[in-house]
């Protein structure tokens, strides 16, 4: 869930709804810009925007995601900015950011990044990404589609754990397809390709692409999901999760070329379940989804 900075009661309503992660980017850290960036409305108030996910986990959301807008102001300031944001969250309340996202200024329709006094290379945002993953190793780190195939492909080698496919920024985007005069769009997508295209080239990277939603379904979330995280636990999890979704993806939606990629991937990726009762449970219910049979998780 991403939405506007708001009060405990109104946070406490998502809770009692069951959202998942509650996301919001700080945009800049930097108290001058921000109040220069936005000098009225509902956002202008930079205490209680940064103060955000302070009131959120008051009202008992324990999994939050942070992001800043790079390029908005000197990016070593903001880079600082989140990771002790994440620190005074962890000192906060014992739990760290779920996860990091990282968009930096892209192309859009009245903006060109490359007069942005603070915008940042290709070199500059893969350091960014590396040194994130080595201060908060334990954080799901996203990218968008803002980045190209290039620059993604770059970052998932640094420590990227998430990223889009198939995304649409203009409004209704999901329900009708984008024509060309539509100037709704939040910023121009980089990366075009079909959703397929992108689990295709994840696999052919060798990564597993997951479509896993199960933390939150079984309640693992908050101080729960970080002990798993940090003692490494986790892998029993997300590694047999990640290859039931992909299945069920493969079964449902991909192309005939990603299916056979896809199942191939997951024949050996079983094999690399160390834990012999996972590994069981995990090859019957791959079998189960062939089968027909759906939502199977650890």
């Amino acid at each position: 869930m991403n939405i506007a900075a708001t009060t405990v009661e109104n946070y406490r309503k998502l809770k009692e709804v069951g959202i998942g992660t509650y996301i919001l980017f700080q945009e800049t850290y930097n108290k001058e810009s921000y109040e220069k960036l936005h000098p009225t409305g509902p956002k202008s108030d930079y205490a209680y925007h940064t103060e955000a996910m302070d009131r959120a986990m008051e009202a008992g959301i324990d999994d939050v995601g942070l992001g800043v807008l790079f390029g908005l102001n000197n990016y070593r300031y903001d880079f600082t900015g989140i990771i002790m944001h994440a620190e005074h969250l962890e000192a906060y309340k014992g739990v760290g950011p779920h996860t990091i996202s990282v968009p930096r200024v892209r192309r859009a329709d009245d903006i060109d990044p490359d007069v942005f006094d603070n915008g940042i290379s290709d070199e500059t945002f893969a350091k960014i990404v590396a040194c994130l993953r080595i201060a908060v190793p334990y954080t799901g780190m996203i990218v968008s589609t803002r980045e190209s195939q290039e620059s993604r492909e770059k970052v998932l080698k640094l420590g990227i754990s998430q990223i889009s496919g198939g995304s649409r920024t203009s409004v209704g985007g999901y329900v009708t397809e984008e024509a060309p005069e539509d100037n709704s769009a939040q910023f121009d997508v980089s990366d075009n390709r079909t959703l397929d295209e992108v689990v295709n080239w994840l696999m052919k990277l060798n990564f597993i692409p997951s479509f896993c939603t199960a933390c939150y379904r079984e309640g693992r979330t908050g101080d729960r999901f970080m002990t798993l995280l940090k003692n490494r636990q986790i892998i029993n999890c997300c590694h047999p999760n990640a290859l039931m979704t992909l299945k069920e993806y493969l079964e449902d939606y991909a192309s005939v070329e990603t299916k056979a990629i896809g199942d191939a991937l997951i024949e050996e990726e079983l094999k690399r379940i160390t834990n012999p009762i996972v590994m069981e449970k995990a090859t019957e219910y791959i079998k189960n989804i062939h089968s027909g049979k759906r939502d199977f998780r650890f």
